[in-house]
């Protein structure tokens, strides 16, 4: 799975168009089960129920599972920060592998891969829990706690023709930055950001317990 950024050409050399793609496939499948299975839920829980589904965490979370992340082939400064393992990526290459069942083997066969890959977030939005994980939420909780500070979120660039925008969006607090992320929109992206900084937080707050002292017999 080639990313756009080792890719001589992104149009045709990488996986873009096959996200693209599979995207809306993916939008489908979700959208019809949903509509076919809790007939009494309305427009807004429907949309709600789609968004806690069709969103970058649990799409990365199918990509580490099925070990997708191994067969990415990115550029070294894309391996060097950490792409690898950035939710947005793996995402993206999963809604590429669903585009790419599709046209190979029709809708049926890629319904039933989108259905089991995401059995359990099905299973719980069944139940009516059908929030979004608000990573925006529980990182100003985490920063009001270590900095008492509001985090800020900037955009730094964007990219992409108008139907298919891309956003890479930084997450400070005061001048120092705690994360990046992306998203095909403004909001999207500041959770993917919000996300990435709370892992960041997470790892550090870890290898602080880890240490160990030199001097401490």
């Amino acid at each position: 799975m080639r990313h756009s950024s080792a890719a001589a050409n992104p149009v045709v050399d990488s996986y873009e168009r096959l996200e693209f793609f599979g995207d809306s496939v993916l939008g489908l499948v979700v959208a019809q089960y949903l509509y076919e299975h809790h007939p009494n839920w309305d427009q807004g829980m429907l949309s709600k129920a789609k968004s806690s589904v069709v969103q970058e965490n649990p799409l990365a979370r199918v990509a580490l599972r099925l070990g997708l992340d191994q067969h990415l082939e990115l550029s070294p400064s894309e391996e060097a920060t950490g792409g690898r393992q950035r939710p947005s990526i793996l995402a993206d290459v999963v809604e590429a592998i669903i585009g790419g069942i599709y046209l190979e083997s029709g809708l049926e066969v890629a319904r039933w891969f989108v259905l089991e890959q995401l059995d359990s977030d099905l299973m719980r939005i069944s139940t009516g829990d059908v929030n979004p994980d608000d990573y925006k939420s529980k990182l100003q909780e985490t920063a009001q706690q270590l900095w008492r500070q509001t985090p800020q979120y900037r955009v730094i660039h964007e990219h992409g023709m108008a139907h298919d925008k891309r956003f890479h969006v930084e997450v400070l607090i005061g001048d120092e930055s705690l994360g990046e992320g992306t998203g095909r929109s403004k909001k999207e992206a500041e959770q993917s950001a919000a996300s990435d900084a709370l892992q960041i937080i997470e790892r550090n707050r870890r290898a602080r317990e880890m240490a160990v002292d030199p001097f401490d017999n």
